[in-house]
């Protein structure tokens, strides 16, 4: 999950998530390639969500000052001055620590003082001089930069030098024309908790128009297409029609291929399914509030889901797992009640190492034992962040 704004972009089908600056050589995909016990991953979804949530959360906390752009381990991974065409990736990291914070204070207000060391580290990145110009570095997210750093701000930093970067966010800035649905969503979410004037259209406007409702239907037209294509009567039918000489030939043998069997390929491209777990948690107000769809399209938008969880299980793509589960509990599920969400559960709680990590997006791009630690980090980081959120969510202090 991008937890933070913008959507990461996809391989071919088959090639798992993309990483970005996560991915990174590690063990060929396969359900059971995790290391944690195997004893906890296949029992209850309960005990699974238990060991999942001490452990992500516990190494976060040991790993703060990776989160921080201005510590020196954090300049291990990207250099003391970050290039302008790099630099977002530092603030990436620390907004996704914000909105961890964010939602564990509104889950579970009492006093864990895990939550309140990340919060002090928060503030701290807040008040920095130079975290304005890491919000800015990367002109393409600078807009939804500043405005999720603005809505995820902790209590004291009222006054934080970032406040004037938000102050010059114009009305172009924040304007809906060439923005998709989704990009227009995701502007509002974070203007509105910013308390940004926007132009952006309503809610039940953009939830109307949003893949969550429009994906469902494109993975079924898509689906019927696949069987066509793979039917042993295409095939037939375009035998008969061949006939002698050699480019008749020629046909055949690319009917044959059309008709062969297809890789297993998810219900929808990985940047369609990342559009629709963030916008479950936008709409929803990451499962505060219901998604405001229309009606039947909820029930819609959990078949797909399911549909996605089951390929993310088979092809251990723990990091999308970890967001779909979300996406199910913004859509009103109980995933520890659903086949495919216990699955999942499962399949991430095989995947956490002993020291709590997740060690990447997926299998594929693991992180190795052997890599450096602020390596590991960065591949780890994001996809154990995004299931210590997936653990609070299910947790006891949820809205039911």
């Amino acid at each position: 999950m991008t937890t933070t704004p913008g959507l990461h972009t996809g391989p071919a089908p088959g090639a798992g998530p993309a990483t970005g600056a996560d991915s990174g050589p590690g063990a060929a995909p396969g359900i059971g390639t995790g290391s944690g016990p195997r004893d906890a991953a296949d029992g209850p979804p309960g005990h699974a969500l238990e060991r999942l949530g001490a452990g992500t959360l516990g190494w976060i906390g040991r790993h703060l000052d990776h989160f921080d752009p201005f510590t020196p381990a954090h300049s291990a991974t990207h250099g003391a001055t970050p290039a302008p065409g790099g630099a977002h990736r530092p603030a990436k990291a620390a907004l996704e620590l914000a909105l961890l914070t964010h939602c564990w204070t509104r889950l579970d207000p009492g006093d864990d003082p895990r939550r309140a060391e990340a919060t002090v580290r928060v503030r701290a990145i807040w008040q920095h001089p130079g975290f304005p110009r890491l919000l800015t570095a990367e002109p393409r997210g600078a807009t939804q930069y500043r405005l999720a750093c603005a809505a995820l701000a902790p209590a004291g930093t009222a006054d934080a030098p970032f406040r004037a970067a938000v102050a010059r966010l114009t009305a172009a800035d924040l304007a809906p024309a060439g923005r998709s649905p989704y990009q227009r969503l995701e502007v509002r979410y974070y203007a509105d908790k910013a308390g940004v004037p926007h132009a952006i259209e309503s809610y039940p406007e953009l939830a109307r128009r949003n893949v969550l409702v429009a994906l469902p239907a494109t993975a079924l037209a898509r689906a019927r297409r696949r069987s066509t294509l793979d039917s042993p009567d295409t095939q037939d039918t375009q035998d008969a029609q061949d006939t002698q000489g050699a480019q008749n030939a020629q046909d055949t043998r690319n009917a044959q291929d059309a008709a062969a069997p297809r890789p297993d390929e998810p219900p929808v491209t990985v940047p369609e399914a990342y559009a629709l777990t963030h916008s479950a948690f936008y709409l929803s107000d990451f499962a505060r509030t219901g998604p405001g769809l229309p009606e039947g399209a909820v029930a819609d938008a959990a078949a797909l889901t399911g549909r996605l969880l089951d390929h993310c299980v088979r092809h251990d793509w723990w990091d999308l797992a970890a967001e779909l589960v979300m996406t199910q509990v913004c859509l009103g599920l109980e995933p520890t009640g659903t086949p495919e969400g216990a699955a999942a559960i499962a399949c991430l709680a095989r995947a956490q190492r002993p020291d709590g990590s997740i060690p990447g997006r997926s299998a594929a791009t693991r992180a190795g034992t052997a890599d450096p630690a602020a390596e590991y980090f960065a591949k780890a980081y994001h996809t154990t962040l995004v299931t210590a959120l997936m653990t609070l969510l299910l947790g006891p202090g949820r809205t039911p």
